[in-house]
């Protein structure tokens, strides 16, 4: 029996000798191979003596934990509003593709009513910003039988007009894979806002009300304005027509000029806003946001700053407050370099719009994640 423990040490203590021989020549602080996402991967090394390996601690756990796009594995204990008990849910998976994008839809197990359905997204402002290509949403917005909307913006640029911007739709794809209108190439109507402390009312396109319900399709990314850019900014500002835009901008003071507004009466203008317009559908929306490309800067710029972030993957759910929340909450709990996008939220104050959401009904900041690649 001594001789035995006594083999099986000699054994251990060469082999990590050899180990140990081999970290010199290697680049890696890890001892590993930088993975195709650029991420270094860590691989549970054999016992030396018995050859067995450990139980993988880094991958994704049912209910513990997930993996993300980039490879970074994150506790959803480390989810500030994650609450396993909670019944709001969104639903999560790492896959960024057209086949997740409508597996993750069906997983919300509610339809959309009505035979003219829209799809809500951002055409992007040229030349390099980062919408979501029409290739990854063509097969979920074809499954709706989709309108693809969207409204003239209120800052100049390329889509500030409406020939201008049916330009941009197709020079970007999007009418290559399905209709597409703007809202407010005949004006603004107005839907009223209740309970708000900032608007009595929300100027939203002309043909939003053509239309039984809304997709909403969202590319996360942080803002120059907003902090960050989600489903509340995508059926607040991106709903509104060039009018309204400058009234949630402004807290209701200027129908003419986005600038000059204070911060937080502007998330809490976004925040009523998008309540009157889910107000408006009866709660027939729904919500798909897309973590990829998370530069600082939002779609409306032509010129973003390149992420420092890797991809974290696609978010789904019925509550747009809980949505945002749980992107948010992924980008503090992710290791990766989340300095850029984090000063950008909170040095606009970002989770104000989250706040205000809750308070007035809009959705729930807390929320279960429940992921999709179990």
């Amino acid at each position: 029996m001594r001789i035995n423990r006594l083999l099986a040490l000699l054994t251990g203590l060469s082999l990590t000798a050899v180990l140990l021989s081999g970290c010199g020549d290697n680049n890696s602080s890890s001892g590993e191979p930088p993975s195709a996402s650029g991420l270094v991967v860590q691989t549970p090394q054999s016992d030396p003596v018995t050859g067995e390996r450990p139980e993988e601690s880094t991958g994704a756990v049912p209910g513990e934990r997930i993996q993300t796009n980039g490879g970074e594995v994150i506790d959803l204990s480390s989810l500030e509003h994650q609450n396993a008990s909670s019944d709001t849910v969104v639903y999560y998976t790492s896959d960024i593709s057209p086949e997740a994008m409508v597996a993750i839809y069906d997983a919300l197990g509610v339809e959309l009513t009505g035979g003219n359905l829209a799809v809500k997204l951002s055409t992007g402002e040229p030349p390099a910003s980062n919408y979501l290509d029409p290739a990854l949403i063509a097969d979920l917005v074809h499954q709706v039988n989709g309108t693809i909307v969207e409204n003239n913006t209120a800052y100049g640029g390329r889509r500030s007009s409406t020939a201008m911007h049916y330009q941009v739709a197709e020079d970007h794809g999007f009418t290559d894979i399905a209709d597409f209108v703007v809202l407010d190439e005949d004006g603004s109507v107005s839907l009223p806002v209740e309970s708000g402390t900032q608007l009595t009312e929300n100027l939203v396109g002309a043909h939003f009300p053509e239309y039984d319900g809304y997709l909403v399709l969202s590319h996360f990314k942080g803002h120059a304005m907003a902090g960050f850019g989600g489903a509340i900014k995508n059926i607040s500002i991106g709903m509104a027509s060039q009018e309204g835009k400058c009234l949630i901008h402004t807290a209701g003071e200027s129908h003419t000029s986005p600038w000059g507004g204070e911060q937080d009466p502007f998330l809490e203008s976004m925040a009523e806003a998008g309540k009157s317009v889910v107000d408006a559908l009866d709660g027939n929306i729904l919500y798909v946001s897309v973590m990829n490309h998370l530069s600082i800067d939002c779609d409306c710029d032509g010129n973003p700053a390149e992420p420092d972030m890797h991809d974290i993957g696609i978010l789904a759910s019925t509550d747009p407050v809980a949505l945002d929340q749980a992107c948010v909450d992924l980008v503090y709990a992710s290791q990766d370099d989340t300095e850029s996008l984090i000063n950008r939220m909170e040095s606009r104050h970002a989770v104000h719009v989250l706040e205000h959401g809750e308070e007035i009904g809009l959705g729930s900041r807390a929320y279960q994640l429940v992921s999709m690649d179990e």
